[in-house]
């Protein structure tokens, strides 16, 4: 007897939200109990915090807001516990992070119909993501990102993930959170180097994407140095949209193809975090990345000198140090063995993201290695002289 294969196909829909408010755990704001609320209003809900360090050190009361906040919707939120952790790439660092988030769903009994809320930083959205992914082969998880970069990036797209094997992001999952909320209020105590360094991954997807919303970034760099909430609140809700927009039209979400256009500038970004032992901010390592592939893009005929130097003076003029850190022939080689590793990261054939003007993406499968130091040489003597 022969047996035919059994053939199937699925389709799973996923729908989240990204919200946008200030003081979210003020007990006259209705937004997270409603977001509860739109899940099951019939019964309460379990939830588990799980608290950057960093964020709770700047505002003290977070953690009794958080408490009374729930205790005064106690029909629909039933508070657990909150676990603070270490924020920073130390979060995605260590396994013994995950198995704090793991053990505090075991043992306040988090199951699917329950939540884990994530409030930090990018690393701390990132770990706890996926702790609360492999618990139960998935738990609800809401994200409230705190710093520039994880509330227009990081926190708005469907991954999470780890770093082991000295390579960032190794250990992974693609799993939706059930919804996003941005709070404004958090990004008042950020520390300048992390209010700037979030402004990369908005002029990563602009290069690629959107000339005018590059030239917005543009125009108003020392706004955005200098602080200035309004623009920064366009800058992170027009990044978070195209974000988000890519996620669900760019035809790829889970990235089971080769040609991944948001990790555009971090083959290197990935690499000069590691070889600084992460003292780099991603979103300093990512505008290096980009100032070097630029570098590279110019070289290579694919962009004028006037479009490179609209790039770097952009990014300068808001704050970013774009010199690299290579102090030596070997290290610029070491550098460039990132290249392989993001092939390897990808799987298949290598794709880089490089652009043929500003907000055109154009993909890449081989780099040339010497034009790429010259990149590099060129880049450093640059920044190296000002």
């Amino acid at each position: 007897m022969i047996l035919k294969p059994i053939k199937q196909s699925f389709t799973v829909q996923y729908d989240y939200q990204l919200h946008f408010t200030r003081d979210l755990f003020g007990l006259g704001n209705p937004l997270f109990v409603d977001i509860i609320k739109n899940y099951k209003d019939y019964e309460p809900v379990k939830l588990l915090f799980v608290v950057d360090k960093g964020v709770v050190g700047s505002h003290p009361q977070l953690l009794e807001k958080i408490s009374n906040y729930c205790a005064s919707n106690s029909a629909h939120l039933k508070y657990t516990d909150s676990l603070v952790i270490d924020g920073g790439e130390q979060a995605k660092n260590k396994a013994e992070y995950i198995d704090m988030v793991l053990k505090g769903i075991n043992d306040n009994a988090i199951c699917r119909h329950s939540f884990v809320i994530a409030l930090g930083g990018g690393a701390i959205i990132d770990m706890v993501g996926y702790a609360a992914a492999i618990a139960h082969r998935g738990v609800k998880l809401i994200r409230i990102p705190t710093t520039v970069l994880s509330q227009n990036d990081s926190a708005v797209g469907v991954k999470n993930s780890v770093n082991i094997f000295n390579k960032k992001n190794f250990l992974g999952t693609f799993a939706p959170p059930y919804a996003i909320i941005n709070d404004s209020d958090f990004l008042a105590t950020l520390e300048q180097r992390d209010w700037i360094s979030g402004i990369a991954e908005a002029i990563k997807v602009a290069l690629i994407k959107d000339r005018s919303f590059f030239e917005y970034i543009s125009d108003n760099a020392n706004a955005l140095r200098k602080r200035e909430l309004e623009p920064m609140q366009y800058v992170i809700y027009k990044c978070a949209e195209m974000h988000m927009y890519h996620i669900s039209q760019g035809g790829d979400p889970f990235e089971s193809g080769s040609s991944r256009p948001l990790d555009f500038g971090h083959w290197a970004a990935h690499k000069l975090e590691y070889m600084t032992n992460y003292e780099l901010r991603h979103g300093e390592a990512v505008a290096k990345g980009i100032a070097l592939d630029v570098t590279y893009a110019k070289l290579m005929g694919l962009i004028t000198s006037a479009e490179l130097n609209a790039i770097l003076e952009a990014m300068t003029s808001i704050g970013f140090n774009l010199t690299l850190p290579l102090e030596s022939q070997s290290k610029v080689q070491e550098l460039l063995e990132g290249i392989e590793e993001f092939r390897e990261h990808l799987g298949g054939q290598l794709t880089i993201t490089l652009i043929s003007g500003i907000g055109k993406k154009h993909d890449v499968h081989e780099i040339d290695m010497k034009v790429m130091e010259r990149a590099i040489e060129q880049l450093n003597h640059q920044f190296a002289l000002k």
